[in-house]
This record gives C-alpha cells, structure tokens and sequence, in this order.
C-alpha cells in the first residue's frame, strides 16, 4: 500500500513514516517544512488539488496541524485554519482520489477534563480551548466524509505521546534536559494532571494496523500507554531514569482554563478487540530510548 503522510516532517510523522517504510508501506510525505517529498501547506487548497492529488497514493494519514495549545490560544483563526480548513482540503482530496482508507489524528484533548474514568469512545467531548474545538471539528468533517461520499475513514485519539524528534518544549523532553544537567524542574498545577504516556512507535504501529484492517472504517480509537501516570510521577520516572538529583518545583496552571488538573486516561478495549493491538515499547523502553535521544542533541 502507498501512503500519503501529511504532517511528515513532525515529531509524530516522523514515527509514523518511519514504522511505515520499516513495515513494507510505501510513504509518500508532505510538510510546510523542508525534507519531505513534497513541501507546501494542507490549507492552500491549490496546492492539495493541482499537486498533491495528482500523486500516486491509495491511503492518507493526516497528521499535519499545531499541536502547540498557547499558540491556539493566542490565534485560534490559525488554529481553525490549519487544523479544520486543511482537514476539510484533505478529506476531498481522499474524496476524488476514491482512497482506500483516510486515518484522521483527532486527540484525547476532545475529551476536555473527563467527568469519570477511563474515557470510553463514547464518552462526552468537552473541548476546553481552541486546539480542542478544532479536532472535533476535524472529526465531525471526516464523518460527513465517510457519510456523505463514502471516504473509509478511521479517527484515533491519542493521549500524551513521547520520543525521539519531540518538540523541545514539551514535558517530557523538558524533564530529560533538566535531569541530565541536575537542574530544578518546574511543574505546572504541580504536575498533578493525569494520562497515560506511550512513546510515539507505539502509535505508528497503530495507524499501520488501522491502514490494513476493514474493520477500522467508521471508527473512533482511544489510544495510550498501558501505564497510567502523572505528570510528577513522570518526572520522577525520568529522574530515577537518568539518576538525577534534579529536585521538583511545584507550579501554578499556566492559564486559568488549565486550573482544574485535566485526570484523563482511556479503555483502549476497543483498539484491542477491534485491531488486534499489541504494544512494542513499554514506557521505560521508550523513555530510554528518547532520553539517549536527548543526550545526543548538540546544545
């Protein structure tokens, strides 16, 4: 199967072509970044329908979108534009094309703070801040979308995810540059939100298993590691890890949207029954693998 992978050049793309190619796909890669096959913006729908759908593909795997929640907050208009509007470019696209399966990355984030737990498909949604607003958008669009002209599409909600080419400001990596330099690490809401981390291979198996599976079309997919965790216990994951004596500095909420600690961890008995799932990386495997990672960027 050759698979269009929008998004590529991010932390997740980068994981997802890379278990992909690994696993006898053939990944055709596009990004606003250099480095992929094909660079230019899912939102200039000239772009998606003059150069993008004239490429050969039989899936898509729409990852691209701002994940950064305070630059959401701060421009929602960009934010509805690239996470919605170029939804909507890719999902006609996937349309004309006749795909043979259309894989949306919704995420957890759709769930808000969840009022019981675990978090079932079923759940509620309760966005909380314009990234959120965006995903159920893009969920709702890729309904219609099998509903309407029948794209086999599958959507996956996937909790805190860790690896190598993370974002430097994310958690995790945050909390390995802290360890490894013996530096304090601050915590917002006193690191008392709760998920359940996996690291990033783990979801490229996923979308892998979604892209062969007939069973996946018109389904929604809790995804997320097999460890419920906090935000300081995984902290104190990495200082174990890495044999720090980095000491915790508990924080206020970064906003006020953010002040209710966000408990949030799904059944994946869905995923399991449904696909079949089977994990590669447990959370100590991944952290290892991403605290190397880490040890060897310059700076």
């Amino acid at each position: 199967m050759k698979v269009l992978v929008t998004g590529s050049q991010g932390f997740v793309g980068r994981h997802v072509v890379g278990y992909l190619a690994s696993h006898g796909f053939e990944t055709v890669t596009t990004d606003v970044s250099s480095g992929a096959d094909v660079v230019g913006s899912m939102v200039d729908a000239a772009f998606v329908r003059e150069t993008l759908s004239r490429l050969d593909f039989d899936a898509v795997v729409h990852l691209a979108g701002i994940a950064d929640l305070k630059k959401t907050m701060e421009d929602p208009y960009t934010c509805f534009q690239v996470n919605s509007f170029a939804t909507l470019n890719a999902l006609e696209m996937a349309a004309r094309k006749e795909v043979k399966r259309f894989v949306y990355a919704s995420s957890a984030n759709v769930y808000g703070v969840p009022t019981k737990n675990p978090v079932f498909e079923e759940s509620p949604m309760d966005p909380r801040v314009p990234y959120d607003y965006s995903k159920v958008v893009g969920e709702n669009l890729a309904m219609s979308y099998l509903r309407t002209k029948g794209v086999p599409v599958s959507i996956t909600r996937a909790w805190l995810l860790f690896g190598e080419y993370d974002h430097p400001n994310r958690a995790v990596p945050i909390f390995i540059r802290k360890c490894l330099r013996g530096e304090p690490i601050g915590l917002f809401n006193s690191g008392q939100d709760v998920t359940a981390p996996s690291h990033a291979e783990n979801y490229g198996r996923l979308v892998a298993v979604i892209l062969e599976k007939e069973a996946a079309v018109g389904k929604a997919f809790n995804f997320a590691g097999t460890e419920v965790q906090s935000i300081r216990d995984m902290a104190e994951r990495i200082k174990g890890l890495t044999r720090s004596s980095s000491e915790l500095q508990m924080l206020p909420p970064r906003s006020a949207a953010e002040a209710q600690p966000q408990v949030s961890y799904p059944a994946t008995a869905r995923m399991k029954k449904v696909l079949d799932y089977q994990y590669e990386l447990s959370l100590d495997e991944g952290l290892r693998r991403t605290i190397e990672w880490v040890r060897n960027q310059p700076g």
